[in-house]
């Protein structure tokens, strides 16, 4: 399966809107991004470390915000115990280097399937909702939705520098 998502498909986000509605609008359109930024390659060009010295990959990018949505939404927000899929004691930055564990459709299907269950447990909670991070402290929902957010755009502008080296197309936004 090849990636498929184009600019408009992605949904803009309100311009005006009640802060949850903002929130998640602007998420999901990160998200969206993420997936338009991976959309037409191949597992070997997801896989690519194409702004070196940098070992991000397009493929280590997704798996690490899965563990991310899963981190966040569902052990902190959710309180669910939440084994890493990708990385392990041994290996803390396995999201980012075991690439030949799993194909691009199984990370891909797997992103949609921690952002749809972080959609979820979101939807279920105030925006105030507290939750305890494993290490300790408190963190509201609404801070988790903002970081979240920081995460993402953070994340869409080194895909675009990766998209860029892979193959010529930054895709813009």
């Amino acid at each position: 399966m090849t990636i498929t998502m184009d600019a408009q498909s992605r949904v803009e986000p309100p311009t005006v809107a009640d802060e949850r509605t903002l929130l998640n609008g602007f998420l999901d359109y990160h998200r969206d991004t993420l997936a338009w930024k991976c959309s037409g390659l191949s597992d070997e060009q997801l896989k690519l470390r194409s702004v070196e010295p940098s070992g991000m990959s397009l493929l280590g990018m997704l798996r690490h915000l899965t563990e991310v949505e899963r981190g966040w939404f569902g052990g902190v927000i959710g309180g669910e115990e939440m084994p890493p899929l990708y990385y392990d004691d041994a290996d803390q930055d396995g999201d980012w280097n075991r690439l030949d564990s799993l194909g691009a459709t199984e990370v891909f299907e797997a992103w949609q399937a921690a952002c749809a269950r972080s959609r979820e447990i979101a939807a279920a909670r105030e925006l105030d909702f507290e939750g305890t991070h494993r290490r300790g402290g408190s963190f509201s929902l609404r801070w988790v939705l903002l970081h979240m957010i920081e995460e993402y755009a953070r994340h869409n502008g080194h895909a675009d520098l990766l998209r860029e080296r892979i193959d010529g197309g930054a895709l813009g936004e």
